[in-house]
């Protein structure tokens, strides 16, 4: 069963910079990112970064002009690039997307999540 990974999370210090994956484990014709969420503990799940059907992109106001989502349609991939990074912004991030196969599109994929920590 083809999911959702996430890649690239970890412990980083306040300032620093990380460069969060996700990709889908087999084989796909295409991926359509919806964005990338993240979900602190005792907190709901919130959009950090989104990707509108029109391709415009939104952030979460605490993200903003830090964060940058990205994608790579010939890999299959999407990024979320996340600079001077906050102990606030420690989480597990999630990647949220639909995944075109041989028999068709299939939406609302979600990743099992990778743990970012933010810390000195």
């Amino acid at each position: 069963q083809v999911q959702l990974v996430e890649s690239g999370g970890g412990l980083v210090q306040p300032g620093g910079s990380l460069r969060l994956s996700c990709a889908a484990s087999g084989s796909i014709f295409a991926l359509n990112a919806r964005g990338w969420y993240r979900q602190a503990p005792g907190k709901q799940r919130e959009l950090v970064a989104g990707i509108a059907p029109g391709a415009s992109i939104n952030y979460a106001d605490s993200v903003k002009g830090r964060f940058t989502i990205s994608r790579d349609n010939a890999k299959n991939t999407v990024y979320l690039q996340m600079n001077s990074l906050k102990p606030e912004d420690t989480a597990v991030y999630y990647c949220n997307a639909d995944l075109l196969f041989s028999t068709g599109w299939l939406y609302d994929y979600w990743g099992q999540g990778t743990q970012v920590t933010v810390s000195s």
